[in-house]
């Protein structure tokens, strides 16, 4: 199976719908000429011409509004921010309107939209740059949120949401972008609301999405070689649909639960699925539910100051250790 990067996966999915579906169209800025902020989009233009990857001004609300438009049309669009930060700029066409119109009309309207990204803090651009907003997106009905944490997964699961009747909000993560792993050459997909085993284990569990995920397998295999502790690591994958059933299993096989996400710890994910767990599998906890998240405070600036401030696989350990 070839081994590729999280960025070419993402490449192959779109080149795939694009070349699969006439009505997949991908917009943003600098998607086309510039082949992507990350290269993402690379080659594109050239395959599937100017009216199937478009180049837009910068100005959010403008082509998240158009593709909110074209989709009640009809059309497939791709949208890419070049940071999920700045959807908030366009906070009235994602969650009032793209959020709601199905909803609205009786269904009588789909969103077939995806808007992806990079949704992550650790590249050292400041507060305004390093928002990971899955949380305040999953909080409104009508949309479905992705994030993926490795090659495989991305390819899947964005195929999977461009075919998807309602909007989704596909996070990546610019850290992953270089990060490989084996992902089939032909044609796969990955249902949204399936969480995945990354690593099983027996004596604790850790919930995690995103780069999360890969932290959290690296505490995990040093506290096997180091304390000799088993770790299963939950990748949740897609926040909503949230696949509680594979969370509830891995609890009430291990008894206990640490969450793992690089969201604040106010109102993040972590704070749902706390609830939920003690809501559904409280007599099957042996320990207190644990949270470990982003410090809560705007990005740091400094690099050694923001490696602290997200999690990491010693923050991780610590409160394993901790639990046990």
């Amino acid at each position: 199976m070839p081994i590729i990067t999280y960025r070419e996966a993402i490449n192959q999915a779109l080149a795939e719908e694009l070349e699969r579906d006439p009505d997949v169209v991908l917009m943003g800025e600098e998607v086309g000429q510039f082949n992507g902020a990350y290269k993402v989009s690379e080659g594109l233009l050239a395959r599937f011409g100017p009216k199937r990857v478009i180049d837009t001004p910068i100005s959010e609300a403008g082509f998240v509004g158009l593709g909110v438009g074209a989709a009640m049309l009809g059309v497939r669009p791709v949208i890419e921010l070049m940071f999920w930060s700045f959807y908030s700029v366009a906070f009235d066409q994602i969650l009032n309107n793209a959020a709601n119109i199905r909803y609205m009309s009786g269904g009588q309207v789909n969103i077939p939209i995806v808007i992806r990204g990079p949704a992550n803090g650790g590249t050292n651009v400041g507060a305004t740059h390093s928002h990971t907003p899955e949380n305040v997106l999953a909080s409104h009905p009508g949309v479905k949120v992705v994030c993926p944490a490795t090659a495989y997964d991305a390819k899947g699961l964005l195929k999977s949401a461009i075919r998807d009747n309602d909007p989704v909000m596909f996070l990546e993560n610019t850290i992953l972008y270089n990060d490989k792993s084996e992902v089939p050459a032909g044609e796969y997909l990955i249902p949204l609301g399936l969480a995945d085993v990354k690593r099983a284990g027996t004596d604790l569990t850790i919930v995690a999405h995103g780069r999360a995920v890969i932290n959290s397998l690296k505490a995990a295999r040093l506290l096997e070689a180091e304390h000799d502790v088993s770790v299963e690591v939950l990748d949740l994958r897609s926040i909503r649909p949230l696949d509680e059933d594979a969370i509830l299993n891995s609890v009430r096989k291990t008894h206990r639960v640490l969450l793992v996400e690089e969201n604040k710890p106010f109102c993040g994910i972590g704070a749902q699925l706390a609830y939920m767990i003690q809501d559904r599998a409280f007599d099957d906890l042996d320990a207190p539910v644990k949270r470990v998240s982003a410090l809560d405070a705007p990005a740091i600036y400094s690099q050694p100051l923001e490696k602290e401030q997200l999690p990491n696989p010693q923050r991780i350990m610590e409160a394993v250790l901790t639990m046990l």
